[in-house]
């Protein structure tokens, strides 16, 4: 029970790597703070926590909306009085060739992959200075240190996260106490991929139909990893990959 009395903000929860982050922390001790937009699969997850004697909240959050991630962390300290970590978790990744022109889905993908990062950092924050403490952990990806055909503009969201992570990390003092995390996994099995739309992709993909990818547990023990080290230690960067993917 290594983060025992500790307190997670966890968004993208219902889901992948932000279900099994959640799953794992509340193992840990941690009280968790899950938002997503499908509140029936928090709901779930909540009780599910909570039958073995762990403690989480929920709340809807689409973290396109400021007002929603401001909602879920004024929940939290609420119900906790503090947030000593963020995992920023919530992302898509509609790949697609930008000869194509999907057009509407970069711009979401801006919305969810940068703006909702930010509107995390900005809603924890204050109270994280405040306090003199905390942990911001924002989920990044392999795509945030290489591009590839098809995923130019994911790979930029990516890059941004990767950047504002470095950034947050150089602007922050010693007294501020803050550590900041950016996690970075390769190929993750998860609902990710669901988003694609473009027939192109499919073919262009067909390299990963038979490799062994990540399971989300696998990027939730990199998460706790970096949570769990001593106040001292900030671990900056978490690259995981699957042996297979080159």
């Amino acid at each position: 029970m290594g983060l025992k009395g500790t307190t997670a903000v966890i968004t993208g929860a219902s889901s992948g790597i932000g279900e099994a982050t959640a799953r794992l922390l509340a193992a840990e001790g941690a009280r968790v703070a899950l938002g997503a937009r499908r509140i029936e699969r928090l709901e779930t997850l909540r009780s599910e926590i909570e039958s073995t004697g762990g403690e989480a909240l929920v709340r809807t959050t689409d973290v396109t909306r400021r007002e929603d991630v401001e909602a879920l962390v004024a929940a939290t300290l609420d119900a906790w009085g503090q947030v000593d970590a963020l995992v920023n978790n919530a992302g898509i990744m509609p790949l697609s060739f930008i000869r194509n022109l999907h057009v509407e889905e970069w711009e979401r993908m801006v919305d969810v992959n940068i703006k909702g990062v930010l509107y995390g950092v900005a809603a924890v924050l204050p109270d994280m200075r405040r306090r003199g403490a905390g942990h911001i952990l924002n989920v990044s990806s392999v795509a945030g240190r290489r591009v590839f055909p098809t995923g130019a503009v994911y790979c930029g969201t990516k890059f941004a996260v990767s950047a504002i992570s470095e950034g947050l990390r150089g602007e922050l003092t010693a007294s501020d106490g803050i550590r900041v995390t950016s996690i970075e996994p390769g190929a993750v099995a998860t609902e990710l991929p669901h988003s694609i739309t473009d027939p192109e992709v499919a073919e262009a993909s067909s390299e990963y139909a038979d490799m062994r990818m990540l399971d989300a547990d696998d990027i939730a023990r990199a998460i706790l990893y970096a949570m769990s080290q001593p106040d001292h230690v900030d671990v900056a960067q978490v690259l995981v990959m699957p042996t297979a993917e080159t």
